[in-house]
């Protein structure tokens, strides 16, 4: 279990067990590969990042993933796992989201990314992310670090 403060000063766990926080979480992170390269959207608000966002009534947290995919980069997910869980301690809330581990078979243009100008695909991520001020929030705290170093330690290279 991993333990740091994010963007904005708030407390963050993430753990790699299996739904530590919340057997229901309300939230789902995606980190997306695509023909090698990591497939990105951009944000409309915050800037360029992994897709996300809450989970519908009535979908499950990786069918809630897999549609997030979908409307925010037009890709269509070939396989998905689910890698880990953090906490926010929010000042205004607290926030449980799942984050998945998913490679998209391919792209799709789409009349509407929703929230989203559509699909990023960039062959590194940069060294330097928490300094550009092009990434969101999202993409700047210890989250993605760990779960970069789980996907790369622990999960098949594809």
């Amino acid at each position: 279990m991993y333990q740091f403060k994010d963007y904005y000063n708030n407390q963050v766990t993430l753990s790699f067990k299996d739904h530590p926080f919340s057997k229901t979480p309300g939230h789902v992170w995606v980190i997306c590969r695509y023909k090698g390269k990591w497939l990105l959207t951009k944000h409309k608000g915050r800037g360029i990042e992994f897709p996300g966002g809450k989970v519908e009534k009535g979908e499950t947290t990786k069918e809630a993933a897999i549609r997030e995919v979908k409307e925010e980069t037009g890709g269509d997910v070939g396989s998905i796992c689910y890698i880990g869980q953090y906490h926010v301690d929010g000042k205004r809330e607290k926030v449980v989201k799942n984050v998945y581990y998913a490679q998209v078979d391919s792209l799709s243009p789409q009349q509407t990314y929703y929230e989203t100008d559509g699909p990023v695909v960039l062959s590194a991520l940069p060294a330097d992310i928490k300094e550009k001020l092009s990434y969101s929030f999202i993409m700047k705290d210890d989250v993605l670090v760990h779960c970069l170093e789980y996907i790369k330690n622990r999960l098949p290279a594809k």
